[in-house]
């Protein structure tokens, strides 16, 4: 199976760095020529090229589109005169909805996918073979979806030592809203909090007392800016449905303090403790083949 990846940031090049490892024969795309450079030093490709017309050359069987979300649409567009009508094509997105009917309607043999894996790291550098290993991957097939291309996808999640999970679009952009862009923006409010401090000692001091607890539950709204504004941006009705409920939990529990009615806190803290331990997240695990998918 030849591979084609279009994009080699961090996801895009751990990919490539999996699959060549694997000894799949993989072909990178990229904007700048010195990340094409830095892909071949690192032996994450055999090629690289800036110009998608070099990818007829190679005929991949899969293309991998792992550009920011704004561009997989426009993306694919241009990748369509350069590509067998055999081959197989997917994205790495984090927002489904937008991206999946209209991919299908401009390439029949497109599957939505999304690696649920990451750092805060990002670019060719950052890149590592073991970043998806254990890690649930998305794939998000409609009625449309042809099998052989699913087929293709779940052997190439295998390669990466992922864990394919099939759902539909809907239910994957709710349940990344959730556990995704939610704690983004909440992180980011967080953040934009504390630095309102007015008194520039009491500031310096909190974030001189910063540790683990505030590390963990700030890493992501210090992230890239134009990641948490693409998850709003696309996903946006999802994402005002968690805000509103997370809103009003803060509400209840704002509530509560201020009536010092501390058995019912007690109450809510131990009910988020045991739903917390529902939540496996710093461990390697396996999850299920299929989310409530009819076509998957």
């Amino acid at each position: 199976m030849r591979i084609a990846i279009v994009g080699l940031g961090l996801i895009g090049g751990s990919l490539a760095l999996k699959l060549t490892e694997k000894g799949y024969p993989v072909w990178g795309m990229s904007r700048t020529p010195a990340t094409c450079q830095q892909a071949l030093q690192r032996g994450a490709v055999q090629g690289c090229g800036t110009e998608l017309a070099q990818l007829a050359r190679f005929d991949p069987q899969v293309v991998l589109i792992c550009t920011p979300l704004d561009q997989v649409l426009t993306t694919l567009a241009a990748l369509v005169p350069y590509l067998s009508a055999e081959t197989v094509v997917s994205d790495v997105g984090s927002v489904k909805q937008p991206i999946v009917a209209p991919a299908t309607e401009l390439w029949p043999l497109f599957v939505g996918g999304h690696p649920m894996a990451g750092k805060s790291l990002q670019g060719i550098q950052a890149a590592e073979a073991g970043l998806f290993r254990g890690r649930p991957y998305v794939l998000t097939p409609i009625a449309k979806t042809q099998p052989q291309a699913l087929a293709a996808m779940k052997k190439l999640v295998a390669a990466v030592d992922a864990e394919a999970v099939c759902t539909d679009p809907a239910r994957h952009d709710q349940a990344v809203a959730w556990i995704s862009h939610l704690p983004v923006m909440v992180s980011a409010g967080l953040i934009a909090a504390v630095s309102q401090e007015a008194d520039p000692a009491i500031l310096h001091l909190a974030r001189t007392l910063a540790s683990s607890g505030f590390r963990d539950t700030s890493r992501v709204g210090g992230g890239i800016p134009q990641l948490g504004l693409e998850m709003a941006r696309h996903n946006r009705q999802a994402l005002l449905t968690t805000l509103c409920s997370y809103r009003a939990q803060l509400g209840q529990i704002e509530r509560l303090i201020e009536g010092e009615r501390w058995d019912e806190l007690l109450l809510v803290l131990q009910r988020t403790q045991q739903e917390w331990q529902q939540f496996p997240v710093n461990q390697p695990r396996r999850v299920p083949q299929d989310l409530g998918n009819e076509e998957g």
